[in-house]
């Protein structure tokens, strides 16, 4: 496998020269760009024009991540050529009306074939229902298909997002990849750094991901008493304060759940995933170091699930609220990234609105939010 990773900034170009020889139908290009569809169009269509065969990926960040640093306002591209893995891509458009599970199952379906080993999926980050779309892949796909990927951002404005579809950057749209192939070598991991804190509330009312009363009470009244002076700057301040949810006391395996949009009308709140009746939800917290450390622990944990080279392809995918907490430490959680994971390993990735990953090895594929997840791509 050839690997390359590069920028590019307005005004200023792309970081390095194109390489040769990198163009073929198992070449996969791999961008992730700060700011709208048309700030990044003419340099998304100069990297479509130089790779006409390969399969593009790619969608709008809350912060791009390329090699331990990140950026914004930029794209970060990674391109690489497999020798023996093929790739087809398939999107489909989505908005708030759509079911999501059955966008998930349909993307799932299309991808389904011989050799299938991974998926990576890129969704709208603000009209799609991304634990539905997960459950829905996680049907249509075999046993076993490493599903990962995240939903777009749009920084902390939270007013659109984009991905590309058929080479191009398109709105409300979802787009997966898939990977065929005995040599692919993927891992994946997946880590937080939040715990729980406050009294454990019961899901009351509330439709999909949207939701309505805790305990009785109206849930958005109740989480701005948390909030307090923050309670102006929603939705982006809730990444501040996420909610832990699961099933009942006995349910060790609980999921993080991040507010994507407040309605005052309804007292009601919209979140990235499901918040289903009758699941007990918490508040939940973090510091620096924490999600400075969890984050090398969700890249050792996928580069470890298998003997990789010195050359691997990361792709990491962390929550906008872990870098409203971290502030000017972002980079740290990068670097611990980088440090799991081999010296000559090319990263590159993005800050979400969601992040998609199986919580453990051989399983399928959930929504989180507030979490670092990391895929690493390999060739054997």
């Amino acid at each position: 496998m050839l690997l390359k990773t590069m920028a590019w900034r307005p005004g200023t170009g792309w970081s390095s020269p194109w390489p040769e020889g990198m163009d073929s139908p198992s070449t996969l290009a791999v961008l992730f760009g700060g700011g709208t569809a048309e700030l990044c169009r003419e340099a998304i269509a100069e990297l479509a024009a130089r790779l006409p065969r390969a399969v593009l990926a790619g969608c709008s960040t809350a912060g791009e991540i390329l090699g331990d640093r990140v950026q914004d306002g930029s794209l970060a591209v990674a391109i690489a050529r497999f020798d023996a893995v093929t790739l087809r891509a398939t999107s489909l458009p989505v908005d708030a009306g759509t079911n999501a599970f059955a966008a998930g199952r349909a993307l799932g379906e299309a991808l389904r074939g011989p050799g299938l080993r991974a998926v990576f999926v890129l969704s709208d980050g603000l009209h799609v229902n991304g634990s539905r779309l997960a459950a829905g892949l996680n049907e249509a796909v075999p046993d076993g298909t490493v599903v990962t990927g995240g939903l777009a951002g749009d920084g902390e404005r939270f007013g659109s997002t984009w991905v590309l579809a058929d080479r191009v950057p398109v709105e409300r749209h979802v787009t997966a990849v898939g990977f065929y192939g005995e040599r692919l070598r993927v891992g994946h991991g997946c880590d937080t750094g939040w715990s729980s804190f406050g009294p454990e509330r019961r899901i009351t009312a509330a439709k999909g991901n949207v939701l309505r009363e805790l305990d009785g009470k109206p849930a958005l009244a109740l989480y701005k008493t948390y909030l307090g002076d923050r309670a102006a700057g929603l939705p982006a301040t809730a990444m501040l304060f996420p909610l832990s949810i699961r099933r009942d006391a006995d349910d060790d395996h609980p999921l993080i759940r991040t507010i994507l949009g407040v309605d005052d009308a309804t007292d009601s709140m919209t979140f990235a995933g499901d918040m289903p009746e009758g699941y007990l939800a918490r508040l939940m917290r973090t510091n620096n170091d924490r999600l400075v450390q969890s984050a090398g622990q969700a890249a050792g944990a996928a580069a470890g699930q298998f003997a990789i080279s010195d050359s691997p392809l990361v792709l990491a995918v962390s929550c906008v609220g872990r870098r409203l907490v971290l502030g000017q430490r972002t980079d740290d959680e990068i670097e611990s990234v980088q440090a799991a994971v081999p010296p000559r390993a090319r990263q590159v990735g993005f800050y979400s609105y969601g992040e998609i990953s199986p919580r453990l090895p051989g399983g399928g594929c959930d929504l989180h939010n507030q979490t670092m997840t990391v895929t690493v791509l390999d060739e054997a």
